[in-house]
């Protein structure tokens, strides 16, 4: 996954959840946040950003944040990227063999999950999530109570019931880390439900990435401890 027209600025504050003040180009620019999580250990004050330059004619803020420094590690934060990460990493091949389709937002009773995948005879969902959240190079998710992610795995486990196979993956949205672990701290119940799913037959699957200033490639299998 490649970005176009990326620079660097500085976060300056975070006046809500949809945008941020930040200073490039020796100037106070209105940025929106592409993360509605809270990435308070991500954004503070005068941290080197990149961010996504567009038409400014065509929208409210000129630019969108891409990725932020944290103690010398570039982690990409932006929410609407782990998917496309995904999708570009299994169409290479690297988890199923024989794809004969992939189909992104697929309805089925009364959930939507990430990917519909049909491979090897096997009729597969996958639910993929990002990951921000570092403390001592490992790695935790969420950030902060999901209950949506909460259902989403409670469906998955549904459907082996139905004769689907079914997966969680966490796209970790940096390298260099020691492992992946849900944030019991955070969201206790999430981690339970996970640990529960797996169990009865979900995989998990934690996928680390090369985060480049313009770029963001997933690379390889991290442990994942439940």
């Amino acid at each position: 996954m490649k970005y176009k027209n990326i620079k660097k600025a500085r976060f300056i504050s975070r006046p809500n959840r949809f945008i941020a003040n930040i200073e490039i180009e020796g100037r106070c620019e209105v940025c929106h946040v592409k993360n509605t999580g809270r990435c308070k250990e991500l954004l503070v004050e005068n941290t080197e950003i990149f961010v996504q330059e567009f038409d400014y004619s065509k929208r409210r803020t000129k630019y969108d944040l891409i990725s932020v420094y944290k103690e010398g590690r570039l982690i990409n934060m932006d929410s609407q990227v782990p998917n496309k990460v995904f999708h570009e990493w299994v169409q290479k091949g690297y988890l199923f063999d024989n794809i004969k389709l992939i189909k992104p937002e697929y309805k089925y009773n009364n959930s939507r999950f990430d990917f519909y995948i049909e491979a090897d005879n096997k009729k597969i969902f996958v639910e993929v999530k990002g990951v921000t959240l570092e403390e001592n190079n490992a790695v935790l998710f969420p950030d902060a109570p999901t209950e949506r992610g909460l259902k989403h795995i409670n469906e998955l486990s549904a459907c082996l019931d139905e004769g689907y196979e079914a997966y969680v993956v966490f796209i970790i949205q940096m390298s260099d880390v020691l492992y992946f672990a849900p944030n019991y701290r955070t969201h206790k119940e999430f981690g339970d439900a996970l640990t529960s799913a797996n169990k009865r037959g979900v995989n998990i699957l934690a996928l680390e990435c090369e985060v480049t200033e313009n770029s963001i490639e997933a690379k390889k299998y991290v442990d994942v401890r439940l």
